[in-house]
C-alpha cells in the first residue's frame, strides 16, 4: 500500500523540540525523514537536547533510544555544519529533499550558510520551516523562551486558573510546544506541499509559537468575544475555567479525579437528575454564594463513590465525564488500545518496543511505524552513498570532522 507521503524527503535538525514531531508524524505516512544532528563537541545539537541523557550502560542506551518515539521512522546523520565541508554536505542534501525543519533562534542556520535564502536558491522547490518562539521578525525574534513563556504573551496562560485573585497555572509544556509548534509547522507544511503542486515553488513556513497560541484565541472562550464585547476574561470566571460546576475537576472517594464538563444545560439536567439533585438544575450558571455552595456540595457528592463507580453511572445517565488517568492508566485503557494508539512495535534485539500510536488516520494511507529510533550518526554512510559520495569522500570528510 502507498503512503500518503511516499517520496517526500524530509531534513529534520530539530534536536527533541516540538518541530521534530512534526517530522516524526511526515515519517509515520511515509516520507523519507533524515534527522541531521551535529557531531559530539560539535556545538549546537538542536532545541532540547540538553534536556536528555542517555546511560552510560550500552544496552540501556539502546532501550532508551529504541523508546523515543519522536525519532521513529528517521534515519539519522551526523553533519558538523560549523565547517565549510559540512556545510557543503549539507547543501547537497537540500538539494534533493523537499522539506526542511529547524528550530534553531532566527539566524543560525543563515550564518552557517544553510538558511533558507541560500537554499532556495539551490532547490526553488524546497520548502524551508522554521519553528521559533517569536518568529523571524519583530522585536522579540532573538529572545530565548519555553511554553509557559509563549502562553502568557499569548494571553492563554492569563486565563488558565481556577480562582480570580489566584495566580495563573502552567499547563505543562502543551500549548505553545505541541498545540502550536507540532500542529502548526505541520499544518503549515502540509498547505506549503499542496501549493508546490499548483506553482512549482516552495516557500518558506515562518511558525511563531507566540503567534500560534494568539491564534488558539479565536475559540476560546471568553477571549473570541473580547474584540467586540470589549470585556476582558477575568480567570475564574470564563466558561471552561475549571472552577465552575459544569466544568470542573472534582476527588472521588479512592483518591481518583474525575473530569466533570457538563456545559450545555440538557447534560447539567441529566448530571443532577443522575445525583438525586434535581434541585441544582435552575442553577447552573450560579455565581458568587450560591456557585460556591453548590461546588461544595458537588465535592461532598463525589467524595462518596470511586472514580470507576461514577464513571459507569454517569456514562449510563448520558454526562460528559471522564477520568482523570495516570500515565500508566493511559497506556491500559481500553480506547485507546482500540484506537492502536499504543503499540508494541518489533526490535531486532529488545523484542517488543511500546510506543505512542498514530493520531491521524487515514482510511486508504494510514501511516506505520516501519522502523524505531537508532542511535546517533547509525545512518550516515548510508545517506552519504546516496548522494554520491565514495568510500573515500566519506573517510575524508569524517577526517576532517564535517561527519561523524
Amino acid at each position: 500500500m502507498t503512503s500518503a507521503l511516499n517520496g517526500i524527503r524530509v531534513i529534520d535538525t530539530c534536536g527533541f523540540g516540538p518541530a521534530s514531531l512534526a517530522a516524526m508524524t511526515m515519517g509515520d505516512m511515509g516520507a523519507d525523514v533524515i534527522k541531521v544532528e551535529m557531531p559530539p563537541g560539535g556545538g549546537h545539537k538542536g532545541v532540547g537536547d540538553g534536556l536528555v541523557y542517555y546511560p552510560e550502560q550500552a544496552d540501556e542506551a539502546l532501550k532508551m533510544v529504541a523508546h523515543n518515539a519522536m525519532d521513529r521512522n528517521k534515519k539519522k546523520v551526523s553533519i558538523n555544519m560549523r565547517t565549510e565541508a559540512g556545510q557543503a554536505v549539507f547543501q547537497k542534501l537540500a538539494k534533493t529533499s523537499d522539506v526542511i525543519l529547524e528550530s534553531f533562534r532566527p539566524g543560525v542556520m543563515a550564518r552557517m550558510n544553510v538558511g533558507y535564502e541560500s537554499l532556495s536558491k539551490l532547490n526553488p522547490r524546497v520548502i524551508y520551516c522554521a519553528v521559533s518562539g517569536y518568529g523571524q521578525t519583530g522585536p522579540y525574534r532573538n529572545y530565548v523562551g519555553h511554553d509557559g513563556n509563549y502562553a502568557g504573551f499569548g494571553g492563554i496562560l492569563g486565563m488558565t486558573g481556577d480562582r480570580v485573585d489566584g495566580p495563573p497555572v502552567m499547563a505543562l509544556n502543551i500549548v505553545a510546544d505541541m498545540a502550536v509548534a507540532y500542529l502548526n509547522a505541520l499544518s503549515g507544511i502540509m498547505i506549503a506541499i499542496y501549493s508546490r503542486e499548483k506553482t512549482g515553488k516552495g516557500q518558506m513556513v515562518d511558525i511563531s509559537m507566540m503567534d500560534g497560541v494568539i491564534g488558539l484565541l479565536a475559540g476560546v472562550p471568553g477571549a473570541v468575544e473580547y474584540p467586540y464585547s470589549g470585556v476582558k476574561p477575568v480567570r475564574g470566571d470564563t466558561l471552561t475555567s475549571g472552577n465552575n460546576p459544569y466544568y470542573a475537576v472534582f476527588e472521588t472517594k479512592d483518591k481518583k479525579y474525575l473530569s466533570i464538563c457538563p456545559i450545555e444545560p440538557r447534560f447539567w439536567s441529566n448530571m443532577c437528575k443522575a445525583l438525586g439533585r434535581e434541585d441544582l438544575i435552575p442553577h447552573e450558571f450560579a455565581t458568587g454564594p450560591k456557585k460556591d455552595e453548590i461546588m461544595a456540595d458537588l465535592r461532598k457528592i463525589f467524595l462518596t463513590k470511586t472514580r470507576d463507580e461514577w464513571f459507569a453511572s454517569l456514562v449510563e445517565g448520558d454526562v460528559p465525564i471522564g477520568k482523570v488517568l495516570d500515565i500508566d492508566e493511559v497506556f491500559q485503557d481500553p480506547q485507546a488500545l482500540a484506537r492502536h494508539m499504543v503499540l508494541d512495535v518489533p526490535h531486532p534485539k529488545l523484542g517488543k518496543v511500546k510506543q505512542v500510536g498514530i493520531s491521524i488516520k487515514l482510511s486508504n494511507t494510514p501511516g506505520s511505524i516501519e522502523r524505531l529510533s537508532v542511535p546517533q550518526s547509525h545512518d550516515t554512510d548510508e545517506v552519504m552513498s546516496g548522494l554520491g559520495y565514495s568510500k573515500d569522500e566519506i573517510k575524508k570528510l569524517r577526517g576532517e570532522g564535517a561527519i561523524h
